[in-house]
C-alpha cells in the first residue's frame, strides 16, 4: 500500500514537473491542498495559489486556506470575485456553479496572464466526473487542467496521499460554498448567506458537530448532519436553542433531516 502511494506522489509531481508554472485554484479543501503542496514540492516559486474571495465564502474557510498555504510554503493570493453582480447566478438555477466557476476562473486567468503563468489547475478528480457539476464546462472553457482526472486519482487515492504527507486536510470533509445550500429556484442574496453562515456556526460551536449543512428552503431550515454525528442534537437543551436562535436569525421552521447528510441532497 504505501509503495503504491509513494508511485502516485511521484506521478503527481512529475506531472507538475513538466510545466514551467502553474496557478493553482486554491479552497483550502483536501484535493486543491494536495495539489497546493505537490505543486510546491515540484515547482517550488513557480507555484502560486490563489483563492477566491466572495460573500458565499464562510469567513471560517478563508481563513483556514490562508493557514494551510503558510504552513505549506506557497505563494498566496485572495483575489474578490463578483458572482454576486451576475444576475444569472443569483437566479440560483440548477446551473448556478457554472456562473461562479465562470467568475473564478476568468479571474485566475487574467491573473495568469498578468503573472506569465501558462498553465491553471483545479483539484476536479475522477470521481467528479460521474457527478453532477456544471462548474466543469466552465472549466473547459477556460482551458483549466485536472492533474487528478489526468492521473485518474479518486478522492481515496488524494486522501490517502495527504495522509501520507501529513497533510491535516486529508480526513477534512468536504465544504462547498453558502450558496450549495440555497433550494433551488430560491433567489441567493447576502442576507440568507450570512443567515446560512451564522446558523452554522452556531450549531458547530454548540454540538461540537463537523459534518453539517444547513439548508435554506424559503425560510425553512432542513439541518443536515453527518450519519454518526446525529446524536450530538438529541439534546433538549441544544435543540431549544438552536430552535430559537435560528428562528431568532429569520428561519421560520427548524427541520432535521433523519438520514443525515449526503453530497448532492439538494440535486433530487
Amino acid at each position: 500500500m504505501q509503495s503504491i502511494i509513494d508511485s502516485k506522489l511521484q506521478e503527481l509531481e512529475s506531472w507538475f514537473k513538466s510545466f514551467d508554472s502553474v496557478l493553482i485554484a486554491f479552497s483550502g479543501g483536501v484535493d486543491s491542498t494536495l495539489l497546493a503542496k505537490a505543486a510546491f514540492m515540484s515547482l517550488g516559486k513557480r507555484a502560486i495559489a490563489v483563492t477566491a474571495d466572495s460573500p458565499s465564502i464562510p469567513r471560517s474557510e478563508l481563513k483556514n486556506a490562508q493557514s494551510l498555504a503558510k504552513s505549506i510554503g506557497i505563494e498566496h493570493l485572495v483575489v474578490n470575485t463578483n458572482e454576486m453582480e451576475n444576475p444569472d447566478y443569483l437566479k440560483n438555477s440548477s446551473n448556478r456553479c457554472y456562473y461562479c466557476k465562470s467568475e473564478l476562473f476568468s479571474t485566475l486567468s487574467d491573473i495568469s496572464k498578468e503573472k506569465d503563468i501558462k498553465v491553471i489547475v483545479d483539484g476536479t478528480n475522477l470521481d467528479d466526473l460521474s457527478d453532477f457539476r456544471p462548474g466543469l464546462v466552465a472549466a473547459n472553457e477556460n482551458q483549466i487542467l485536472h492533474p487528478f482526472v489526468d492521473l485518474k486519482f479518486t478522492k481515496v487515492d488524494i486522501r490517502n496521499i495527504s495522509k501520507h504527507l501529513q497533510l491535516p486536510t486529508a480526513d477534512r470533509p468536504s465544504a462547498p460554498c453558502l450558496s450549495s445550500r440555497v433550494a433551488y429556484g430560491q433567489p441567493i442574496t447576502l442576507k440568507t448567506l450570512s443567515k446560512i453562515e451564522r446558523a452554522e456556526a452556531l450549531i458547530k460551536a454548540l454540538t461540537g458537530i463537523e459534518i453539517l449543512r444547513v439548508r435554506d428552503h424559503n425560510n425553512i431550515a432542513r439541518i443536515e448532519v453527518g450519519r454518526n454525528e446525529r446524536s450530538l442534537l438529541f439534546d433538549e437543551l441544544i435543540m431549544d436553542k438552536i430552535d430559537q436562535e435560528l428562528k431568532t436569525m429569520g428561519f421560520k421552521y427548524i427541520t432535521l433531516e433523519l438520514s443525515g447528510y449526503k453530497s448532492g441532497n439538494l440535486n433530487k
